[in-house]
């Protein structure tokens, strides 16, 4: 890349990008054509399992108003009270904080290259793929990781932070 074509892609896609060439990540963010919110939809746009998308889930830690970034897997869905139990009493983040917190709106938040540094947990049953897809600063940008890739480029502990699977 000459640099050029970073300044047709959004703000936030351009700093994930710069982030990814910086720690020297093989992968590019791509643009799907429709918007991936949801990690159903980003699931259905790339042909893979929901499970191997990596929603990035931000609530406010009540004590001192940091944000707190769980990285799950798609399939999952956040156990608050496990979360609790690692970095303190946890409430809803609302929209405002996660665009002000992130940098990022909700729908396209990066689990990395954030405008203030989260606190942040990885799921660990993101690692039953060998292949996962998180947003890269849009609703319409993914890019491809590696669980490992993932606790490289955040440097967050890996946890039990997800709700029994139903058998």
């Amino acid at each position: 890349m000459c640099g050029a074509e970073l300044t047709a892609l959004p703000d936030g896609v351009q700093r994930v990008m710069r982030e990814l060439q910086a720690q020297g990540h093989p992968h590019a963010p791509q643009m799907l054509d429709d918007a991936a919110r949801t990690a159903q939809q980003a699931a259905d746009a790339l042909g893979i399992a929901v499970g191997q998308i990596a929603k990035s889930i931000i609530f406010r830690r009540k004590s001192d108003d940091a944000a707190v970034l769980v990285v799950t897997s798609g399939d999952r869905r956040v156990d608050e009270k496990k979360v609790d139990a690692l970095v303190g009493k946890t409430g809803r983040a609302d929209a405002d904080f996660v665009k002000a917190a992130t940098g990022f709106s909700i729908g396209g938040v990066s689990p990395f290259a954030h405008a203030t540094e989260p606190v942040t947990l990885i799921d660990r049953e993101l690692f039953r793929f060998s292949e996962i897809w998180a947003a890269a600063g849009h609703p319409h940008a993914v890019v491809m990781l590696t669980p490992q890739d993932l606790e490289r480029l955040t440097g967050a502990p890996v946890a039990d932070v997800v709700q029994a699977a139903a058998a």
